[in-house]
């Protein structure tokens, strides 16, 4: 077999002239996360143990996670992976045989009775090292229970470089030595290695299949390992990994990097400034006080739009984050934004994490309303982002950035030092899907960190399904009575639209906030209000994003009260979350009751001494976005209320009527054991996100970072898009069947 490298030794990056040694080689490499890791454990000390309320001594967690660090490349001793990295071979057209990962896994598992004997749990870290690359037992989101791929990779044996023969005489080899040499010194490994069988020289296709089948097998009838403890050494190992990957290419030290960025946590006097910055001289309000004075672990703000649940929240925050750091999440990209600028900007050493966040910051507002979910393109960046969270004092972003950690989102792994010694405020939690909720309760049962939960109303089903999940004591802590009993709304239900009342509302001077349920019919409406001379703003979620951002803007600047000329601002359901602005008449066709609730906050939100009118018409297109029985729902809780409603009518009105939940509670993270893959976080969307071909010339022009900006969610079936082009892994909108107009967004032709 191949004995000889140039340069003469194990890589674990691609070869560049004179930049070879240290976290080049595996050696290298293998040492910066092990430095990593134990720097990580170190600093988040015996915190890790109890967010995660594990079991375990803290030698013992850090014994395991220091082992899988050492094991989890060591599968790139073989003779493809190094070929790679030479650049002799082409991985597009030539594939390793096996991921590296895997190999890991496997000649790790060849060592097993040597590695066995050192201190932690071989098992639990050979599985968080074959799953480091977040590859293993999945693919595209889906289950394989797949043990690595095997693929066609021109050759039937893969060369290993863990052992040789010299002269006749078997050894370890020369190469692979220095790697053995460092698990002694540094993870207390035997010196000298016992082996009831000689390691493999070479591996063919039906060895590895075999080999696969075996530990497999042994995972699967033999094997039952702490979840929780399990999921914390995977998400260490990963992290670790990562910033064992970057920080040595920018000549900074590890470990002071690492202990200066994560060390980094709230104090009070910087709570203080928020706090004060945003009351502008007035006081808290009293149940903005009972949120810091709570006494239980996990607790529940239950009030309405305009409240001041989220001030309530910082208050809190600086009874029970102190010395830690502060995960503030939002459902959407846009609310997230939003409490970015309006609270932390400028005030604490904060960031803000989602998808878009630089194009948001960049242009100093807010847009995208859809899923939030993260679609990876560019990893190095993406791992650079999520660095940044962990020196930060404070973390805006969307949901997805912690509880997509369940689901092994690659984001929130990356996130894990600061997810690990956070204290959380999870806004709006009445919007989140099954998926999304059922996450929200494996993350309550497993962190055991200080969390708010705020939200307009809980339902019965949800506050026991909360209650059961956080397993202790919780306070619920409702809105102040005298804004949440104000009679805010009056409701009008019509079979047709009334463009008359509107004119009226706009003659006298008023802002007029019209909601449809799909963007066409928004368009329509938005046509017809020009055609009849009406000062009118289009805003839905089908713009090239930098155009969604400018949309938005123009609406939010439009309702300010600074702004005295009338608007009618025509929207789609981006406007139930994203819209901080009080509307003097609200138009809106028949929704959910959760959609029509949350619309109506966008009325009479800064109260005018007075209840202001709610026109509600139907909607022909049952099915698209809510189904018949949602409109009859939303119907009935419009007929209920003839007279004036207050916004604790409609939350007890919600209560009354809820059925029972299905929350999907299923972890890949926790479920799963050898098994590491990432999947989707939330229910799949009706909309995809595409770029337009049209757009292309300009975008190879520009880059890959000014992407985002021309992002635009489409609804198409996945079918149909299965014949389309890619441009950087988005899918290419044909012209021919896509229209666009900075005007009126993305139109099917």
């Amino acid at each position: 077999m191949e004995t000889r490298l140039e340069p003469n030794l194990l890589l674990a990056k691609s070869f560049k002239a004179g930049q070879w040694k240290g976290s080049y080689s595996l050696v290298g490499h293998t040492a910066d996360v092990v430095n990593a890791v134990s720097t990580l454990v170190d600093i988040l000390g015996d915190r890790l143990l109890q967010q995660f309320d594990l079991n375990y001594s803290f030698n013992f967690l850090k014994s395991t996670v220091r082992k899988a660090a050492y094991l989890h490349d060591w599968g790139k001793a073989n003779h493809h992976f190094q070929q790679v990295v030479r650049q002799q071979r082409n991985p597009l057209h030539e594939p390793q045989m096996i991921r590296h990962e895997v190999a890991s896994v496997l000649l790790a598992w060849e060592f097993r009775e040597w590695l066995e004997q050192g201190d932690g749990d071989f098992l639990t870290a050979l599985v968080a090292g074959g799953g480091h690359h977040l590859k293993l037992g999945g693919k595209k989101g889906k289950v394989t229970d797949e043990f690595g791929e095997i693929r066609q990779s021109g050759e039937d044996r893969l060369l290993l470089y863990a052992v040789t023969r010299i002269h006749g005489k078997f050894q370890y080899h020369p190469y692979f030595r220095p790697l053995l040499k460092y698990g002694i010194k540094a993870l207390g490994l035997p010196p000298k290695i016992t082996l009831s069988q000689k390691p493999s020289e070479s591996w063919s296709v039906s060895t590895i299949k075999q080999k696969r089948g075996d530990i497999q097998l042994f995972f699967e009838e033999q094997w039952q390992p702490n979840p929780v403890f399990l999921a914390v050494i995977k998400a260490l190992v990963i992290a670790g990994d990562a910033v064992g990957s970057a920080i040595p290419n920018t000549n900074l030290s590890i470990h002071k990097w690492i202990t200066e960025e994560v060390e980094r946590t709230l104090d009070e006097a910087k709570l203080d400034q928020v706090i004060a910055g945003r009351l502008e001289g007035k006081t808290l309000r009293p149940f903005q006080i009972q949120l810091a004075e709570t006494s239980t672990r996990v607790t529940l703000a239950q009030a309405g739009c305009g409240t001041g649940k989220t001030l309530g929240a910082y208050n809190w925050a600086r009874a029970k984050a102190l010395g830690r750091k502060l995960i503030f999440c939002y459902p959407t990209t846009g609310t997230s934004t939003e409490g970015f600028l309006d609270y932390v900007h400028d005030q604490v050493d904060s960031i803000l994490l989602h998808s878009r966040a630089d194009v948001d910051l960049a242009m100093a507002t807010t847009g995208e309303e859809e899923e939030a979910g993260e679609t990876v393109n560019n990893e190095v960046a993406l791992k650079l982002e999520s660095f940044q969270a962990w020196g930060r004092e404070a973390i805006i972003c969307t949901v997805d950035t912690v509880l997509g950690l369940l689901q092994c989102n690659r984001r929130p792994i990356y996130c894990f030092p600061a997810i690990a010694q956070a204290a959380f405020v999870f806004d709006e939690v009445h919007c989140y899907d099954e998926r999304l909720f059922g996450a929200l309760l494996r993350f309550l049962e497993v962190v055991k960190a200080p969390i708010l939960l705020m939200s307009a109303s809980f339902l019965p089903w949800q506050r026991t399904a909360l209650q059961d999940a956080v397993g202790e004591p919780l306070d619920i802590i409702s809105g102040p009575p005298e804004l949440e009993t104000q009679p805010r709304y009056r409701f009008h239900y019509s079979e047709q639209m009334d463009w008359s009342r509107v004119t009226q509302e706009l003659e006298k001077g008023g802002k007029v906030l019209w909601v449809c349920n799909q963007v066409n019919t928004a368009i329509s409406v938005y046509q017809e209000a020009r055609e009849r001379g009406l000062n009118a703003l289009l805003y839905h979620s089908r713009f090239r994003y930098e155009d969604r951002v400018q949309h938005h803007r123009a609406v939010v600047g439009a309702f300010k009260p600074e702004h005295q000329e009338p608007v009618l601002a025509i929207t789609t359901q981006v406007a139930e979350m994203s819209l901080d602005l009080s509307a003097t008449l609200l138009v809106s066709q028949v929704a959910n009751p959760a959609g029509l609730i949350q619309r109506l906050g966008r009325l009479n939100r800064r109260y005018c001494g007075r209840p202001l009118d709610a026109l509600f018409y139907p909607d022909e297109k049952v099915g698209y976005p809510y189904s018949s029985e949602e409109l009859n729902q939303g119907l009935q809780l419009i007929q209920s209320f003839p007279g004036d409603v207050c916004q604790r009518d409609l939350a007890q009105w919600l209560e009354n009527i809820a059925v029972q939940g299905q929350p999907e509670t299923d972890s890949v993270l926790l479920d799963k054991t050898w098994q590491t893959y990432s999947t989707s976080l939330r229910k799949a969307s009706f909309n995809a996100t595409v770029l337009l071909e049209q757009d292309l010339p300009m975008l190879k022009i520009l880059g890959r970072k000014q992407i985002p900006r021309y992002t635009v969610p489409i609804p198409i079936k996945s079918k149909e898009m299965k014949a389309w082009k890619k441009y950087k892994l988005y899918p290419l909108a044909p012209t021919q069947k896509w229209d666009y107009s900075s005007e009126f967004g993305a139109t099917k032709n």
